[in-house]
C-alpha cells in the first residue's frame, strides 16, 4: 500500500504533468488585441464612408491587406479588409467588423498561412475556418465564400506539406457543403512543372507577393467571382 507521502508526489507529479499537457493541448490563438489599431481604423473609415450593397468583400492577412483590390477588380464593388499578421482566428473574433456589418455577397478569404506558420495543424485550420463560414452564413445565408489556398511562398517552403493538408481538408469540406463554399486553388498555377515554387512571384522577403503574383491570381479569380454574383 503506497504511504501518505508517496501518494502526495504521484498526485502533485500527475497534476504538473496533466497540466503541462493540457497547456500543449490549448496552444491558444493570439491575442487579438495586437490587431486592435487596424480594426479601429476599419471602423472609423465605416463611419465616414458607405458600403456598396452586395460588395465582394476580400478579408484576411496581409497577401489580402497588400492586394490592390479596386485597381484589380475596377467594375466590382470591392471591400478590401485585409489586416496584417492576422491568423483565422483573428478574423473570426472581429468577424462582425470586418464582415458581418457589410453584409457582402461574396467574401473572399485568405488566411492560415500564418497559423500553420505559428504551429497550429491542419485540422485546426480547418476547424477555424468552418467556425468562420457557419458566423457568415448566420447572417446572410446565401453569401458566396470563396477560400484562396494557402500558397507556396519561399519563405515557408517547409511547412508547405502541412499547408497542402490543410488546403486538401478546407477543398473536401467546400466540395461537400454546397454552392455557398467555393475553394479556388492558386496554389498550384504558382509551382513549377517540377512542383517547385516560383521566386518572380514574391517579393524580396520571400513571403508576400509581386505583382505577376497578384496578377495571375487575379486573373484566376475574376471569372470566379464573375460566377459567384449570379
Amino acid at each position: 500500500m503506497l504511504n501518505s507521502a508517496l501518494l502526495r508526489c504521484l498526485l502533485t507529479a500527475g497534476l504538473v504533468c496533466w497540466t503541462t499537457s493540457s497547456a500543449v493541448a490549448q496552444q491558444g490563438d493570439p491575442d487579438p488585441e495586437r490587431l486592435k489599431t487596424e480594426i479601429e481604423a476599419f471602423r472609423q473609415w465605416d463611419a465616414k464612408n458607405a458600403v456598396p450593397a452586395n460588395s465582394v468583400l476580400f478579408v484576411g492577412s496581409s497577401t489580402i491587406r497588400l492586394w490592390p483590390t479596386a485597381e484589380g477588380f475596377p467594375d466590382l464593388p470591392v471591400v478590401n479588409r485585409g489586416f496584417g499578421g492576422s491568423q483565422i482566428s483573428d478574423a473570426n473574433h472581429y468577424v462582425e467588423d470586418v464582415v458581418l456589418k457589410h453584409r457582402p455577397a461574396v467574401v473572399v478569404f485568405y488566411a492560415g498561412d500564418n497559423d500553420i506558420n505559428a504551429g497550429k495543424s491542419p485540422d485546426r485550420v480547418a476547424a477555424d475556418y468552418r467556425a468562420f463560414v457557419t458566423r457568415v452564413l448566420a447572417v446572410r445565408r446565401d453569401t458566396r465564400i470563396i477560400f484562396l489556398a494557402i500558397k507556396p511562398s519561399l519563405a515557408r517552403w517547409p511547412l508547405w506539406a502541412k499547408m497542402q493538408e490543410a488546403n486538401d481538408r478546407i477543398r473536401s469540406y467546400s466540395l461537400g457543403f454546397g454552392p455557398q463554399l467555393i475553394y479556388v486553388d492558386v496554389a498550384t498555377p504558382m509551382l513549377t512543372s517540377a512542383g517547385q515554387t516560383q521566386p518572380h512571384l514574391y517579393v524580396e522577403d520571400g513571403l508576400h507577393m509581386s505583382p505577376a503574383g497578384y496578377e495571375m491570381w487575379t486573373r484566376i479569380l475574376a471569372p470566379i467571382i464573375a460566377k459567384a454574383r449570379n
